[in-house]
């Protein structure tokens, strides 16, 4: 039986730690992100808003909640096919990352729905957002096979109001944005 050097030993098994490590990590970050768009998925904006709201109510800090429904996304899907709709909506990630602050979040909440968090502003702030990204989403579209489709989406917003559960705060912005809907 061939001795073995018990130093190459320890650096094998090092190596062999780091890589497991370092594709747990990669796992872990996998968990939290949507596979589609470079946004959050659902799971890892609600851990971001758990987070924001202790924050936010420990320092007594504003934050505001958006939710976003494209309006009429089925058509796109329908009209143009999936690959066409999967790529509106890696656009409509994209515009919503490139017009946020670092300090915000962007989450794919399901299908066509996106949550924006934006800490340290307000209800106003929220809503002047929300019309900004609105008007972008409806002049910029997303381009497919060479043609312009516009996009348009309904935004319902909701401040911080010492929250403790990010699935009711959802909720409300989710119901004000179906009113906003609604209202078209």
């Amino acid at each position: 039986m061939a001795d073995i050097d018990p130093h190459a030993e320890i650096e094998r098994l090092r190596a062999e730690v780091e890589a497991l490590r370092l594709r747990a990590e990669a796992a872990e970050a996998a968990a939290d992100h949507d596979v589609l768009t470079p946004a959050l998925n659902r799971r890892g904006f609600v851990t971001v808003l758990r987070s924001a709201m202790a924050f936010c109510q420990r320092h007594k800090v504003p934050a505001v909640l958006l939710y976003l429904d494209l309006d009429g996304f089925k058509r796109v899907n329908d009209t143009l096919g999936h690959a066409a709709g999967d790529a509106a909506l890696v656009k409509v990630a994209e515009m919503m990352r490139a017009n946020l602050r670092e300090s915000d979040a962007v989450g794919r909440l399901g299908g066509d729905e996106f949550g924006l968090l934006m800490l340290n502003a307000g209800i106003d702030e929220g809503r002047e957002k929300a019309q900004r990204l609105a008007a972008t989403l409806e002049t910029d579209g997303f381009l497919w096979e060479g043609a312009k489709t516009p996009l348009g989406g309904s935004f319902g917003v909701r401040a911080f109001a010492a929250h403790t559960d990010p699935e009711v705060w959802l909720a409300e912005a989710d119901a004000a944005m179906w009113v906003r809907k609604k209202g078209r």
